[in-house]
């Protein structure tokens, strides 16, 4: 029992450690401290070196969506509708919290065991004995990183999700590509299509931060590491499941047109 409210106290305090982070980080990108050599750096590691397991988990959750809807809605008549239901789960949802998910396991945790290494071998004291602010060196390339590559990210798994459900609708329910498409123009908004990137700015933040503060308050040595990695990504999924009920609560809140019939 005392040792689940010492962890419990443990995480409560990073957790906080983070949040201040946070708004040193926004100070630091308000004030232009950025160091644009090491964010290329990171936009590289964020972005191109996550696309093939983005668009491989993307692929495969549309094809097991279409799978899962297209025998109910045939059944029900409603077949023609199929593309579009899957065209706005994947861009309300499905995209950018698969997508920021991934990116915290292979990224954020990697952000973790790097800050983390560097805090319990003493070369973030180096830092500061060379006069340099870890927070502009190592945290707000890796931030601005995230936000950057999330919404770009989020974009190409929808697409790739939508490409992996026209390939099974087409093949195994014998559904027209056209008829598909269609109905994903014809139910999907502007409004829709812009929710997954906004969606991943944020959670592209909250990886980041989140994985970079876990780091710097590592203790401990070579266990404190493997226990701060493990943490930061649990604490950033869980982080990113409460943010999006909240984004979706703000961006799609109502009964919308379809209520309002049955009054």
């Amino acid at each position: 029992m005392n040792d689940t409210l010492s962890s419990w106290e443990a995480w409560n305090q990073r957790l906080k450690a983070a949040v201040l982070l946070g708004g040193r980080v926004v100070y630091h990108v308000l004030t232009g401290k950025i160091d644009r050599r090491n964010t290329i750096e990171q936009m590289k590691i964020v972005g191109p070196q996550s696309l093939s397991i983005v668009l491989i988990t993307a692929a495969f959750i549309g094809m097991v969506f279409t799978i899962q809807v297209s025998r109910e809605f045939l059944r029900l008549g409603a077949g023609s509708a199929v593309g579009g239901i899957l065209a706005i789960a994947l861009s309300r949802e499905l995209s950018p919290i698969l997508t920021a998910v991934v990116v915290a396991g292979r990224v954020g945790s990697a952000f973790a065991a790097e800050l983390g290494t560097m805090r319990v071998s003493e070369q973030i004291d180096a830092l500061y004995m060379l006069k340099t602010d870890p927070v502009d060196y190592l945290v707000v390339p890796r931030v601005v990183a995230c936000i950057m590559m999330l919404p770009g990210l989020a974009i190409l798994s929808f697409f790739t999700g939508m490409a992996g459900g026209v390939l099974i609708a087409s093949q195994m329910y014998d559904m027209p590509t056209s008829v598909f498409l269609s109905s994903a123009h014809d139910l999907m908004s502007v409004w829709d299509i812009c929710a997954g990137p906004i969606k991943g700015v944020i959670f592209g933040a909250l990886i980041a931060i989140i994985g970079c503060s876990w780091g710097l308050t590592t203790s401990g040595g070579a266990k404190g590491v493997g226990q701060s990695t493990t943490t930061s990504v649990v604490t950033s999924i869980l982080a990113i499941i409460i943010s999006d009920f909240f984004l979706s609560w703000i961006m799609f809140t109502g009964v919308g047109d379809a209520g309002l019939k049955g009054f």
